[in-house]
């Protein structure tokens, strides 16, 4: 982690996460947006890579005791930290550790839970990617200049599994029918495995449990339908969770903060805002984008 000085406390923030937008593609996603707030500690599965606009963001892993200032940092999978985008324009790209790019950010920046980037041509592609965000780009140039970052750090393709070929069956299932219930012994069928011998090819490929990916899948689902045109209990209910406050637990756990704190681009102004943000398109990509 390159030197930095320690911020300074920072005052509590309004109950708010930011105001923006996300999207998804097969093996990860990237969150934009403005305002963004103060997130509690948190771990997830996809590797996070922090890319602030103009103004610097604070973070730092939760072993730490102090904060650093930075315009760009990573984190790796499953290493809880805490994140204060201090009211600026921030994105925040995920990268799911079983693709070919997460396999070579592991390898390069795996040895620390929270390393700052200071590269010239990652701040290029991260001006680039704010760039078409307060243009109001399209959802595929938004995908598009999240994954040119991703590939700049990684020097690989950003969708691209890395994995054994029956666990990459079972990844493309997850993630293109998140919706749909998939136990155990139909993940190993369609990996033609027995459901051990799955369970432990699925952990020593992934570094999580199926039923740990199964939800990290979910909990982007119940997101993607929540800030379409479902309620957030109707969102919880189709993504297999027990009900909205499953959802929101699950989600500050993942992420932080609770769903309705995030809200679309366009309705921050809105009344509907505190109880559910409105229609924002939200599609998945398949990631399967020609390499540069």
């Amino acid at each position: 982690m390159p030197p930095a000085l320690p911020a300074a406390a920072a005052a509590p923030r309004r109950g708010l996460a930011g105001v923006g937008r996300v999207l998804l593609w097969n093996g990860g996603s990237v969150w934009i947006g403005r305002d963004t707030g103060q997130m509690q500690p948190h771990s997830h599965h996809g590797i996070q890579i922090t890319l602030a606009s103009a103004l610097p963001v604070r973070i730092r892993a939760a072993a730490e005791d102090r904060w650093y200032e930075t315009l760009a940092a990573i984190v790796m999978p499953d290493r809880p930290h805490l994140f204060d985008g201090c009211g600026h324009p921030v994105a925040t790209v995920f990268v799911e550790p079983e693709t070919l790019a997460g396999r070579a950010l592991l390898a390069r920046y795996g040895q620390r839970d929270v390393s700052l980037l200071d590269d010239h041509g990652l701040a290029q592609r991260a001006a680039a990617l704010h760039a078409v965000f307060e243009a109001k780009g399209t959802d595929q140039a938004l995908v598009a200049a999240a994954q040119q970052a991703v590939e700049h750090l990684a020097s690989i393709p950003a969708a691209y599994d890395a994995v054994d070929p029956r666990i990459t069956a079972v990844l493309e299932r997850v993630r293109e029918r998140s919706e749909a219930p998939l136990t155990l012994a139909q993940a190993a069928s369609l990996a033609h495995l027995s459901p051990s011998r799955f369970r432990h090819l699925f952990v020593a490929q992934t570094g999580i449990s199926f039923r740990a990916y199964l939800l990290w899948a979910r909990v982007g689902l119940a997101m993607a339908r929540g800030l379409t045109d479902a309620s957030w209990t109707d969102a919880a209910q189709l993504a297999g969770f027990a009900d909205s406050a499953h959802l929101s637990r699950t989600c500050r756990r993942m992420f932080g903060v609770a769903p309705t704190m995030l809200v679309p681009e366009g309705r921050e102004g809105s009344g509907r805002q505190q109880n559910r943000p409105a229609a924002v398109p939200l599609p998945r990509h398949s990631g399967r984008i020609r390499q540069a």
